[in-house]
């Protein structure tokens, strides 16, 4: 009995070892965070509530906001880059994306309203889980936060490779995972440019 209890113990404390150096694997480069932390919405949702000091930061585009949706539970909303809707790429056939130059300021200012511990979990999520929310967890970290999680999946999730829906953001996410999501902005969330 106390060699299996022993085992286990062992396989156990391997499994915890190695689990961070096999997360690390699956991440893509480019979802990739200084502080190697990170969750898919529903591990994010069940996060938040186990813990009430965790708090959701979503970094999309106001905009993306008002079409797609928005977690219920969000704490604050600033975004990590904006649609330069002035300026039409020809070549891309999009509005080029440009980096909010006051980003850190209203997050900082955000979280210290909140009263944010350097301890306290904070949960970074974008549209998919990758250009955005990562490079924003990186730079609340650098802020002295040490539990800045990057949501892999995103609000909308990814995309369906088969069928009549292919290239549709449907597969897991936020909203895709039956997570509380509504149209509606809550106005004391809804992010302002700055003055």
């Amino acid at each position: 009995m106390k060699m299996t209890h022993l085992l286990v113990g062992s396989l156990l404390a391997a499994t915890l070892v190695a689990a961070p150096a096999l997360a690390e694997e699956e991440v893509p480069a480019y979802r990739e965070t200084q502080l190697g932390l990170y969750v898919t919405a529903s591990e994010a949702h069940e996060l938040m509530q186990e813990n009430d000091r965790a708090v959701l930061v979503d970094v999309r585009d106001p905009i993306e906001i008002k079409f797609t949706g928005f977690a219920e539970p969000t704490d604050i909303h600033v975004p990590w880059v904006l649609a330069d809707r002035d300026n039409f790429d020809e070549e891309a056939k999009s509005w080029p994306m440009v980096r909010n130059a006051d980003f850190e300021a209203q997050v900082r200012a955000e979280l210290e309203a909140l009263e944010m511990g350097e301890d306290d979990p904070i949960i970074v999520m974008c549209r998919s889980g990758s250009t955005r929310s990562a490079p924003a967890a990186d730079l609340i970290a650098e802020m002295g936060f040490s539990q800045v999680y990057s949501v892999t999946d995103g609000f909308e999730g990814g995309k369906l490779e088969e069928g009549d829906s292919r290239g549709v953001r449907a597969v897991n996410g936020w909203r895709n995972s039956g997570l509380p999501w509504s149209y509606e902005i809550d106005p004391d969330v809804a992010w302002r440019p700055a003055e």
